[in-house]
């Protein structure tokens, strides 16, 4: 995921997704022409590397590969966000062909929030048929535990630019 935080560190994390890996372009507090300008740059990156590129919302300006988002409508490609069995009804409502978790541990964009652990992901993993992506304080470490308990796989937007990965 991206956002403001990551600077140009965005860049140097890039090599970092393995292939196939998603992005989710966020960058909310970014003004408009750069917000569209950075889009494009990412994209490029992102075919040229084999990512799938998302954008959070709806912004149809934007060409992605799909959305995170959680607004019913149309069948439609892409994710969207749970913090717990409500929100993830209402994600299975919205056609996501996954949803993202959050958040697991704690993390430094959601300063004291009271993080899921591991016991809630995991019901909340068997609540579901969807593949479940896991957010929130991730590490490579932290990565396994989840996938232990049924997480389909791991997103973060600190750890993929630092060594603490």
């Amino acid at each position: 995921m991206t956002d403001e935080r990551q600077g140009e560190g965005l860049w140097a994390s890039l090599p970092r997704l393995p292939k196939g890996a998603g992005i989710i372009f966020r960058h909310h507090a970014t003004c408009e022409p750069e917000r569209s300008v950075l889009f494009v740059r990412l994209r490029a990156q992102a075919r040229r590397r084999g990512l799938m590129l998302l954008v959070a919302g709806i912004d149809t300006r934007l060409r992605a590969d799909g959305t995170h988002h959680r607004r019913s409508g149309p069948p439609r490609f892409g994710t969207a966000s749970a913090h717990d069995i409500k929100e993830l009804r209402a994600a299975e409502r919205s056609g996501a062909a996954a949803i993202l978790i959050s958040p697991i541990f704690p993390t430094r964009s959601h300063p004291g929030k009271a993080p899921l652990g591991l016991m809630r992901l995991a019901r909340l993993c068997r609540a579901t048929a969807k593949p479940v992506i896991a957010l929130g304080g991730m590490t490579k470490h932290r990565a396994r535990q989840t996938a232990r308990i049924g997480a389909y796989g791991w997103a973060a937007i600190d750890a993929w630019g630092s060594d603490k990965s």
